[in-house]
């Protein structure tokens, strides 16, 4: 496996992001190569209850920066991790690299490589990072003590996407340049200032770099037979007889995944009185367009739970 790695400049001044950079190494997931450099953030008291910040496509844990001060001001420690292929993580070149379980794997090693607390984490994901995340619950149900999921599904492609899905589908693969900092700004509601928009693109400074961001909307399973449905059926299995609290807290303007916390309220038994707020103004990537106020959900979640 050949890996690609930004070069440390491109993240020098990024706007309100003075989180010193942490690395743990992974295995490559193919059986040959070099171990793989994972980047995270990693803030707050490490002795406090944990707080798992995952991101999804295309975006790295430069959209988790409104976030992190809230959670360490409310007494948690918050880790974000890029995943394998975007921020500061190392890229594989190929986009055959990249699969859907391999993403799963490298989180899997990830959380064990930083040795987070057994009993005590909280997940928050959104996008990618929940059907990464979800199967990481899936996998090892006694690490988690609750899950926020955010602006996210977990799909076995036995019911159809949207719409709006199929068409960021097509425009990722047919666009003849990937624009990361467009695509964020596009799935705002609020307009991004030039420089943030800068941030996002930083990691990939040319096109061979964004092999897993063109990868990531081809691996979502749509049909029944996809090779990941299989594996996301057994962890609806799993989730299905989740108990520990679960909570919902979905935009009121992502045409990606509107309606979807409707499918985890109805399967997941931890959904059951818990307090699922709709955050209104926001849009696919609501850490952008409301960051502070989902983490106050999120820290008001874990005090009450």
């Amino acid at each position: 496996m050949r890996t690609l790695r930004t070069p440390d400049a491109q993240f020098a001044n990024l706007p309100d992001f003075p989180f010193a950079p942490h690395y743990v190494s992974v295995p490559p997931g193919n059986g040959t190569g070099d171990e793989l450099r994972v980047h995270f953030v990693d803030e707050g008291d490490p002795t406090a209850p944990v707080v798992l910040l995952m991101h999804g496509e295309p975006s790295w844990s430069f959209l988790y920066r409104h976030m992190i001060p809230v959670l360490v001001d409310s007494g948690l420690r918050t880790v974000a991790p890029d995943l394998v292929g975007f921020g500061r993580s190392d890229k594989p070149a190929s986009r055959d690299d990249f699969t859907y379980a391999r993403h799963v794997a490298w989180m899997q090693s990830f959380v064990q490589a930083v040795d987070l607390q057994l009993h005590d984490v909280t997940l928050v994901c959104q996008d990618w990072g929940g059907l990464i995340g979800l199967r990481l619950v899936a996998g090892e149900p006694d690490r988690f003590a609750r899950v926020v999921a955010a602006n996210t599904f977990l799909p076995t492609g036995d019911t159809r996407v949207t719409d709006a899905f199929f068409a960021w589908q097509k425009f990722s693969q047919e666009t003849e340049v990937f624009p990361v900092g467009g695509i964020v700004n596009a799935g705002c509601t609020t307009d991004l200032v030039p420089d943030v928009i800068a941030a996002y693109d930083a990691p990939f400074p040319d096109e061979e770099m964004k092999a897993g961001a063109r990868q990531f909307p081809v691996l979502v399973p749509t049909t029944p037979d996809d090779p990941e449905s299989a594996a996301n059926r057994a962890a609806w299995t799993v989730l299905e007889q989740f108990t520990k609290p679960f909570l919902c807290a979905f935009s009121d303007s992502d045409p990606i995944t509107g309606g979807a916390d409707r499918a985890l309220q109805a399967r997941i038994p931890g959904c059951a009185g818990q307090p699922h707020t709709t955050i209104a103004g926001g849009g696919h990537f609501l850490q952008e367009d409301c960051g502070p106020e989902l983490a106050r959900v999120v820290a008001d979640f874990v005090r009450a739970s």
